[in-house]
């Protein structure tokens, strides 16, 4: 290989494909191409085989140089330097996962669909490689607007789930018909609600019909059959599915009629009826969709380890951490908020995850990454993401949906930061995270990025020292947000700004992140002291929406959590309820 790709704003290399590449070939090639022209200020040229000295070979172009390996799937990739050649090869999203890591190699960060780091180098030195990568996580997704929105990023953070709409030509990505708490979808209340209230789940003798909100009767073989119509119709509507949810819709335990009872009773679980629905639902389908994975939860009252009924090969078991503290790894935490089984023994989310570890080879994973009632509030788990990853991993999960804050315009509480670590988290669940967190800070809060590192330790080690404990959805009346708490924040954010006084730009994302504190302050005093500063809230949500933001709790509109404020009442949905959509605006 030529000791430099580029010299002098001259290329000394070609990137090489092969005479035929196909559509992720030739956007790895044209990826490539555009950053090392950036980086170089050299115009390098894309050429169709056959491979010459100092060369870059893409896809079928470099099986002269490295063999290819077809149990790398989809995902994962090969980089190699081998006579004078940087040859890389991999599955339709790893080979361009695989451009990707060569320009991280080579200097170049993609912290944020806007915010990159690429070297400029005249004179581009051409590595030494032998890269191996193929992540233990088929499936690695979260809810972020800006990978949702800027699909082609969420590629360079290498994910590949259903939230980010890649493209095909992009490498794709798993995408979902329905993707959950689909009773609804499966059985509708409008159509079979009046006619067949025995469709649905009993409650205190009474059968109970309520759109989005009432559960299933899973005993009735009818409900099975109109549920098997109903997905097959679903995924001939939508051939390009991967995944499709059949599961429980988010409201009420299951249902308490005595033929589901009995059945719960003999599984010691509700998720024993549930497996065999959709077990039944997935065997019927297979033949028609040998590709589909068929995706239910373990959620709440579903959330143990059945005794007897094992999820078919075709059947993902999604298990969810909505119960968890997150400010502790989930393996040492001492808040074991335990579920009741129907015997009445306990159930904790860690052993959960160990029993359906063993119990299944496909299993994925909820998990939560936000404070919902109150998305700017600061959440203390930037020490829990990798060892709680790690447990997944090492507890044979396959999958990870990490739910973040999903307002349609993002947030604050540094969620881009959030967002890259844990994309590089799902990736390599090792991977060096205090890296990546001071690499992220220093470039995109420069000089301030002391001080945000100092912020997030300051809230983790009051967390942590006090044995404070943090859920999904939990108010800001905790000691962790005490006045001492929030003046200790204050103080080193001031330290931020002053540090960019002469950067415009990241005095600006500094100022969008005090909205974090800004925003607990005044909920607190409002909730806690009966103080509401007229003045200090017209100016929050002047500034909230001069920031581009929209949403600050997860089910009502910004406008209805001001309104919530002005009422004394911790959420909009106290007395505006999410599933009313009246004059709310989408997420």
């Amino acid at each position: 290989m030529a000791q430099l790709l580029a010299s002098d704003r001259a290329a000394q290399a070609k990137i090489v494909l092969p005479q035929d590449p196909t559509p992720q070939e030739l956007y790895a090639a044209q990826e490539l191409r555009d950053y090392l022209d950036l980086m170089s200020s050299a115009v390098f040229e894309i050429v169709r085989g056959p491979v010459e000295d100092a060369q870059i070979a893409l896809g079928r172009a470099a099986l002269d140089f490295v063999q290819a390996d077809e149990s790398l799937g989809e995902d994962g990739f090969l980089i190699e330097t081998q006579q004078g050649v940087i040859a890389i090869w991999g599955g339709k999203r790893g080979l361009i996962y695989g451009v990707y890591e060569l320009l991280e190699q080579m200097g170049c960060r993609f912290f944020t669909a806007t915010c990159e780091k690429v070297p400029c180098e005249t004179e581009l030195p051409a590595p030494e490689l032998h890269i191996r990568q193929k992540p233990v996580l088929e499936y690695r997704d979260h809810n972020y607007y800006e990978f949702a929105q800027n699909p082609r990023f969420a590629v360079k953070a290498r994910i590949n789930g259903q939230f980010p709409p890649i493209k095909e030509k992009f490498g794709g990505h798993m995408s979902y018909t329905w993707f959950v708490h689909t009773f609804e979808q499966l059985v509708p209340t409008e159509v079979y609600g009046q006619s067949h209230p025995e469709y649905f789940a009993m409650y205190d003798g009474k059968r109970k019909v309520l759109k989005h909100q009432s559960q299933l009767c899973l005993s009735n073989p009818e409900v099975l059959k109109i549920a098997i119509e109903s997905a097959r119709a679903a995924l001939r509507a939508h051939p390009e599915t991967r995944i499709i949810s059949i599961s429980q819709n988010d409201f009420m335990p299951g249902c308490q009629c005595p033929a589901c009872l009995k059945i719960d009773e003999e599984e010691g679980s509700p998720a024993g009826l549930l497996l065999r629905f959709v077990n039944a639902v997935a065997q019927a389908l297979e033949e028609e969709f040998p590709e589909v994975i068929f995706d239910t939860l373990a959620y709440q009252y579903t959330r143990p380890v059945p005794r007897i009924t094992h999820p078919r090969h075709n059947v993902c078991v999604r298990l969810c951490s909505i119960e968890c503290c997150f400010a502790h790894p989930f393996e040492t935490c001492d808040d074991d908020r335990s579920l009741t089984r129907p015997d009445g023994s306990k159930s904790s989310f860690i052993n959960d995850l160990r029993e359906w570890g063993a119990f299944h080879d496909r299993l994925y994973i909820w998990d939560y990454t936000t404070c919902f009632a109150h998305y700017p509030a600061p959440f203390p788990n930037w020490r829990t993401l990798q060892p709680n990853m790690r447990a997944f991993v090492k507890n044979n999960v396959k999958g990870v949906f990490e739910q973040a804050n999903g307002a349609k315009k993002g947030g604050v509480d540094f969620n881009e930061l959030r967002a890259y670590v844990i994309s590089k988290l799902l990736w390599d669940a090792d991977t060096d995270v205090q890296r990546h967190i001071q690499e992220f800070t220093d470039y995109y809060y420069g000089a301030a990025g002391p001080y945000v590192r100092e912020y997030i330790d300051a809230l983790c080690d009051k967390a942590e020292r006090e044995d404070i404990h943090v859920g999904f959805n939990d108010s800001t009346d905790t000691p962790l947000y005490s006045e001492e708490m929030l003046d200790l924040l204050d103080g080193i954010m001031d330290k931020a700004e002053r540090a960019v006084r002469g950067d415009a730009l990241r005095l600006w994302r500094i100022g969008k992140a005090r909205l974090s504190v800004r925003y607990v302050r005044m909920k607190n005093n409002a909730m806690l002291k009966n103080q509401l500063d007229p003045e200090q809230v017209n100016q929050f949500f002047t500034d909230w929406r001069a920031y581009g933001l929209s949403r600050i709790d997860e089910w009502v509109s910004m406008q209805t959590t001001h309104r919530a404020l002005l009422k004394n009442v911790w959420r909009g949905t106290e007395f505006y309820p999410y599933w009313n959509e009246e004059g709310e605006e989408e997420f």
